[in-house]
């Protein structure tokens, strides 16, 4: 059977805008997959929803739509995402009203069920991540496009892909298949080149967007359309494998795929195969996301510059001591950041900067009273005092957290085009989640001169975010780079090169046959980026970081 072929066009809320053309336009393809949602998004859509009811979706969406309808009709192209956000129903009823007001014949489907805020009070949103079947339910019934709210990323990808190849819920291999290459598509052109440690090895000015060419038994060729930028490779492809997942075990509602068989080949310039994906029964609950108001935040960066940054430092805390003790808020957290450097030539390269950051339920405690006290220095402090910008009265900040329920406790449901509804029945088949044992560590290379020199001379890294945790995904690019990082990043060395991580859970997952080591550090991120709890509040440059690092290399890996 032909393998089916799936692109994205979005890989957040906000990406390029131009990508459904670009992708409808550069090659052939049968479906159009694209990703809206995360965590913050789903926070950012209900405080709109607060101002205006029927601000529950993506706007941007209907008009990427408006341009492209027709030309996808025309393509036999359909369409499937998730930027129905918090009111699928709606944005379906809004691209309805669009194709009729264009002449364009679509029949439009959405999903629904996942909106579980009734059931969770004081949450402003609270989704649970529905799987793939629902999108089939509505492909089968012959729907041009497919709005879904909050379902897992991968589902844009299995959803159609079982729809076209008539997999069955127990049909676990070819699902876990699906998923992979759905994990992999989901960030759009971080598949090919973008936020890519090696980037210098390709021109990633304007990268392409991904696709996925499926096969019935769930194996797949990750490429992109002729002529577009960036360069897909086992590299790119391990990075986006590697991001925002844990162990061994990658679970979701339809399937729970194991990421320790995946196996990855080149096939061509710009093709990468995906084989060997195991998937076993999902795991027997339902994550849901629940998003709520964690509280006030405001923030002042004071700018340092020549002579004394300690001194002016302390100046500056000594200060808003006695404002700060008024009122106390619940959580203040300096940071000097020292980014000034010796008889610097321009005065930005002089210059240190010093970020307050107060947190409090009440927003007058973080309020003016704070921001009065930060002004009122301006002609009273340290020489040269200035700041990047004026501050605030206290902005709402968001708190993200993750809750399981059984899954009769959302009803799947497939809404189609002609309004028949369509209920997505539960897996029959469910598996507790467990950890996997450690595989067998390789070979320790033999001993051999080292030095000094930063680790991602000889590895890659990606990092990002779920929830409160950040994980670090670590890979090596040959065999026996492979031995010495299996060896010697251990989660304890991950702590001495990361010391914000000392004190927190660091987990190490191997991934042989990636030649990858995955790391899940618990807590650094507080409670979820919507809390802007640190300097990288998405932990999108930890890896780098890491990367940046000094360690005794064996001569023979430089």
């Amino acid at each position: 059977m032909k393998p089916l072929r799936i692109g994205n066009f979005s890989g957040f809320y906000g990406d390029r805008s131009a990508a459904l053309r670009e992708m409808l336009t550069g090659g052939e393809v049968d479906v159009l997959t694209g990703d809206y949602l995360a965590e913050l998004t789903m926070l950012i859509l209900a405080r709109d929803r607060l101002k205006d009811p029927s601000a529950g979706y993506a706007r941007t969406f209907p008009r990427q739509l408006e341009d492209c309808l027709g030309l996808a009709r025309e393509r036999g192209v359909r369409i499937v995402t998730n930027a129905g956000g918090l009111d699928p129903a709606g944005l379906a009823g809004e691209i309805r009203r669009l194709a009729d007001r264009l002449g364009i014949p679509v029949r439009v489907a959405h999903v629904e069920g996942d909106d579980l805020t009734a059931a969770h009070p004081g949450t402003l949103a609270a989704h649970a991540y529905l799987g793939g079947f629902g999108i089939t339910a509505c492909l089968r019934a012959g729907a041009d496009v497919v709005v879904t709210g909050r379902v897992t990323d991968a589902a844009l990808v299995t959803g159609p892909a079982a729809a076209h190849f008539g997999w069955r819920p127990d049909d676990h291999d070819a699902l876990a298949g699906a998923v992979v290459a759905g994990h992999v598509l989901e960030c759009g052109t971080q598949a090919t080149g973008g936020n890519y440690a090696f980037f210098t090895e390709g021109d990633v000015r304007r990268p392409g967007f991904p696709l996925a060419e499926i096969h019935a038994d769930g194996s797949s060729v990750i490429t992109k359309h002729p002529g577009t930028g960036g360069f897909v490779d086992v590299g790119t492809v391990t990075a986006q494998l590697l991001y925002e997942t844990g162990g061994a075990r990658y679970a979701g509602p339809d399937v729970t795929a194991r990421l320790d068989t995946v196996r990855l080949g080149p096939e061509g310039p710009d093709r990468v195969r995906i084989e060997g994906v195991r998937g076993e029964a999902p795991p027997p609950t339902l994550k849901v996301g629940l998003n709520r108001l964690g509280g006030f935040r405001n923030e002042v960066v004071f700018v340092l510059t020549g002579l004394g940054i300690e001194a002016k430092a302390a100046l500056v805390r000594e200060q808003l001591a006695d404002a700060l003790a008024k009122s106390p808020p619940r959580e203040v957290r300096w940071e000097l950041v020292r980014t000034d450097r010796a008889d610097a030539d321009t005065e930005e390269t002089a210059s240190a900067l010093l970020r307050l950051v107060v947190r409090d339920p009440d927003q007058r405690v973080v309020g003016r009273a704070l921001s009065g006290a930060a002004v009122e220095l301006a002609l009273a402090s340290y020489p040269g005092f200035h700041v990047l910008a004026p501050p605030g009265k206290g902005a709402p900040y968001g708190v993200f957290e993750e809750v399981y329920v059984p899954y009769v406790g959302a009803a799947h449901v497939a809404v189609l085009h002609d309004g028949r509804r369509i209920p997505v029945p539960p897996p029959q088949e469910t598996r507790p989640l467990a950890a996997v044992p450690d595989p067998p560590l390789p070979e320790p290379l033999p001993p051999g001169p080292t030095r000094r020199a930063p680790l991602g001379l000889v590895v890659g890294a990606r990092s990002g975010d779920k929830g409160g945790n950040a994980n670090v995904g670590v890979w090596a690019r040959s065999e026996d780079a492979w031995r010495w990082l299996a060896h010697t990043l251990t989660a304890d060395a991950f702590r001495r090169l990361i010391p914000e991580s000392r004190d927190l859970p660091v987990t190490r997952h191997l991934l042989p046959n990636l030649r990858a080591v995955n790391f899940v550090v618990e807590g650094i991120l507080g409670a979820g980026v919507a809390a802007q709890a640190r300097f990288d509040p998405q932990a999108k440059a930890l890896g780098e970081w890491l990367r940046s690092r000094h360690l005794d290399i064996p001569e023979a890996l430089l």
